[in-house]
């Protein structure tokens, strides 16, 4: 597929706040972003023309923000409206090996709907992890750092494990804990390589606060399903898509050019668009 027809859906309610940043930096990689209301999904209150289809995307987004307040809990009121709207068209597009993509408050949604860490046949389900408040029991918003893990996710496959990404954090309900038996949990994510990054201090090594601004155990700040075509993250890639969006942009000869997020994002419309081919 060319890539200035791919089509991909940054989904949208009431509270989410970041999805015009994903259409900037989606659009300048190439491909044709659409911020799609949940109800155009539905159907509901919309004209025919603004009717959309899940499977005419060949990638979903859910970004961050605060969908619906984050009241109950962080995504949760989101989630239980696609389950509800979506349930067996999101399935089948998970199936299909699309990519779903959650950042942030669209990693919370993921973990609601039971995506992440995800089941092999690809269904929703009750969730089996949770983000919960951060450690330092207030919302943090800095750079911070994070490292491919060498997983299973096919975007990232040619990169060395350890390679560093600086994205800014910006949650209040960050930590990653795990259902049952968490440690036996998290060692068998990390064997099937479901881990898809990891906090890192700014020279690579281990994250103390504020460098893991949540205390997720593990570092962890990103996950994948088994198939790796379902990934959640913490921080946010295209708010670090310039050059000129990292803090130390004054530094540098130029403040043109590209960010770590740009690096990231490229590669996972890459992989979007060999599958829509």
């Amino acid at each position: 597929m060319v890539r200035s027809k791919l089509p991909i859906a940054i989904l949208s309610i009431e509270g989410t706040n970041c999805d015009r940043e994903l259409v900037v930096a989606l659009r300048s990689l190439g491909a044709r972003p659409e911020v799609v209301h949940l109800k155009q999904f539905e159907g509901r209150e919309v004209r025919a023309a603004d009717r959309r289809r899940l499977s005419d995307y060949a990638a979903l987004f859910l970004p961050g923000g605060f969908s619906a307040g984050d009241y109950v809990r962080a995504g949760a009121i989101l989630a239980a409206r696609v389950r509800a709207a979506l349930g067996p068209e999101l399935e089948e597009f998970v199936r299909s090996g699309r990519l779903v993509a959650g950042i942030c408050n669209g990693f919370q949604v993921a973990i609601e709907l039971g995506l992440l860490p995800g089941r092999p046949s690809g269904r929703l389900g009750p969730a089996e992890a949770a983000l919960i408040t951060n450690d330092s029991g207030r919302f943090e918003c800095r750079p911070t750092f994070v490292a491919w893990d060498g997983g299973r996710f096919p975007p990232l496959r040619d990169l060395p494990r350890g390679t560093r990404f600086l994205f800014p954090s910006a949650h209040g309900e960050g930590k990653l804990v795990l259902g049952g038996d968490a440690a036996a949990r998290r060692r068998q994510l990390e064997e099937d390589g479901q881990v898809l990054f990891r906090w890192v201090a700014p020279d690579g090594g281990p994250a103390r606060y504020p460098w893991n601004p949540n205390g997720s155990e593990g570092d962890i700040a990103g996950l994948t399903n088994p198939q790796g075509n379902v990934f959640g993250l913490m921080p946010h890639p295209e708010r670090s898509f310039f050059r000129a969006q990292a803090p130390d942009w004054s530094r540098s000869a130029s403040f043109r050019g590209w960010g770590d997020g740009h690096r990231f994002l490229e590669a996972v419309v890459r992989h979007a668009e060999r599958g829509a081919a």
